[in-house]
């Protein structure tokens, strides 16, 4: 059905639905046709988010904090607090993850795939609450393969930024992905969050342009 009008056609529908209300889409895969319907239609790039893979065969060396922080499994109940706390001081300015809230908390750690021997948290070596921790997520395997590790998602509190916290964490949580024998390890990064495509990077994860999704606006 391509160039023949139905993207442009379905556009015009929203338009004429949402009328008056800000809009924004999602190209996943960055497909040129989804770009050139967005020229047309009067959509702009607003922002990208990258699929970066990493072989889990590769070693992970784990890296040693400038501070003696204590790393342990996330605690269900327990750690809530704490952890949607740091989690909103690490995301302030992100879209969806800054505005984690308990109730959706609980729905994700009720979710069949979570395991918290994979949600590494770590303390402070003064002091009450988190310092930072580093969510990992494992997805079914496909047929005749491995199972796939995700960061699902890391985070460090301002107040440990530049310790060394992030790296440890990431280490450690690609050393747990290894361990339990996935073949491939992923996770998503805003494109223009360059120190953590670096840090990344830094760990032997690669991002193909295919692997690349678009959000419009107008």
């Amino acid at each position: 059905a391509r160039r023949r009008g139905v993207g442009r056609a379905l556009a015009a529908g929203v338009d004429g639905a949402l009328t008056g209300i800000p809009l924004t889409a999602w190209s996943h895969g960055n497909h040129p046709g989804a770009a050139a319907l967005a020229a047309q239609t009067g959509y702009r790039s607003v922002r990208e988010l990258w699929l970066m893979r990493r072989p889990a065969g590769e070693p992970v060396t784990v890296p040693t904090p400038t501070r003696s922080y204590r790393v342990r499994s996330f605690r269900p109940g327990a750690d809530d607090v704490a952890f949607l706390a740091i989690n909103a001081e690490a995301f302030a300015h992100h879209p969806e993850q800054g505005g984690l809230d308990a109730r959706g908390l609980a729905e994700r750690t009720a979710q069949e795939w979570f395991d918290p021997t994979g949600f590494l948290v770590a303390e402070p070596p003064f002091g009450d609450g988190l310092a930072g921790f580093h969510w990992t997520k494992i997805h079914p395997a496909p047929a005749g393969g491995a199972p796939v590790g995700e960061v699902y998602v890391i985070g460090v509190a301002p107040s440990a930024q530049g310790t060394g916290l992030g790296r440890h964490l990431l280490a450690a949580g690609l050393d747990h992905l290894h361990r339990r024998g996935v073949g491939e390890v992923v996770l998503y990064v805003e494109a223009d969050n360059t120190p953590a495509v670096r840090l990344y990077e830094a760990f032997g994860f690669t991002h193909a342009a295919r692997d690349t999704d678009v959000m419009y606006a107008r």
